[in-house]
């Protein structure tokens, strides 16, 4: 991914010398691809990436599917284990973000570069809150229409919040303050409706990493050919050769934006799809049924998590591993089981061995 596809994707957009870069010489159309902090470059890349991975990988292990193999009417949820944990992640990467953003302008010295660098943090801003609201209003909607009780989920508010972040970062620098509300809005709803289609189509993405990088990356890259502004586009590219089509544009803009959208899905599909075949067909990208089950930090750090302690308590419900069904419960409790007769039989070895050795003295 370091080697082969962030640097010609980098290059091909962001070079002079690449061939959608709107400073080359002949550039596409004579506009060429507009990304200023990487919504194409950065997160289709990365998100394009994680759908494949994904794809190839398979679901967790109680997922879509019971302990016997057969389809559950409803997918389980794997809910993680600290919501404030991943509030804290949520705030950390928003905060980030304006130094990723307002970065890409390079100087705050230059002639009106103050001017880019402030409304590139305005843009930031808006973008995040108006997503977060929207995914957050959205599922409340859509759960209390389907369940007759909605509910305000935090995870929805935060990763709707991330989407607004990936998507105004293509155009940041390029848009009027209204436009990134409106981004905004659409990121929110954009992410919701993917995480869920995801999920109806038994594609088992833990973190929501396509419908917050992916989706919305394409998103926002599109976004710029639909709101780039005459005014910003000249503060921040220098020259103006097409705006957004709903700033007055003809549509070459729109169209460069595609071009690129369409690159970069491509050239990541061509790398990474047989990249992860391969190390999928080899045994490598995926950890051993056994350790799966009874869980990674236990088998490979050997640390006792929140999960185990649950396992200690004789009269827990099955419920609060709901992650993992009441047939992995029972297997899980039939491990520790083992274990602890093997444990056993070893202490009484070693016991009979110190006997034999004191008598023969």
């Amino acid at each position: 991914l370091t080697g082969f596809v962030y640097p010609v994707i980098a290059h091909s957009v962001w070079s002079p010398q690449g061939f959608l870069n709107t400073y080359a010489v002949n550039p596409l159309w004579n506009v060429g691809v507009m990304d200023f902090a990487g919504s194409l470059v950065v997160h289709s890349t990365g998100g394009s990436t994680a759908l494949i991975a994904t794809y190839i990988l398979g679901p967790r292990r109680g997922r879509f599917c019971d302990h016997k193999g057969e389809p559950l009417k409803t997918p389980k949820e794997f809910p993680g284990h600290s919501a404030a944990l991943q509030m804290l992640g949520a705030f950390i990467l928003w905060f980030g973000w304006y130094g990723f953003n307002t970065g890409s302008a390079l100087s705050i010295t230059g002639p009106n570069q103050h001017q880019v660098v402030s409304l590139v943090a305005v843009n930031t801003t808006l973008a995040a809150a108006s997503a977060c609201i929207s995914a957050l209003v959205a599922n409340y909607v859509l759960e209390d229409r389907s369940l007759g009780e909605g509910s305000f989920s935090l995870s929805y508010a935060m990763n709707g919040c991330l989407g607004g972040l990936v998507s105004i970062t293509g155009g940041c620098a390029l848009i009027e303050p209204w436009s990134a509300v409106v981004i905004g809005i659409v990121a929110g709803l954009l992410y919701l409706c993917t995480s869920k289609l995801l999920v109806r189509i038994r594609i088992d993405d833990a973190v929501d990493a396509v419908p917050v990088h992916l989706s919305n990356g394409i998103w926002g890259t599109i976004a710029v050919g639909l709101f780039a502004n005459s005014k910003r586009v000249e503060l921040a590219y220098g020259e103006v050769n097409d705006v957004g089509v709903f700033m007055g544009g003809n549509g070459t803009l729109l169209a460069c934006q595609v071009v690129g959208v369409l690159f970069v899905v491509g050239w990541v599909t061509v790398i990474m799809f047989p990249f992860f075949g391969w190390i999928h067909y080899q045994g490598w990208l995926r950890a051993d049924t056994i350790d799966e089950v009874e869980g990674l930090d236990i088998r490979y750090h050997q640390t006792v998590t929140s999960r185990e302690y649950v396992l200690e308590q004789p009269n827990v419900d099955s419920s609060l591993l709901s992650n993992y069904g009441q047939g992995n419960l029972k297997l899980l409790r039939s491990i520790k089981a083992q274990e602890q007769k093997m444990w056993e039989g070893e202490e009484e070895r070693k016991t009979s061995e110190t006997g034999i050795l004191e008598c023969g003295a």
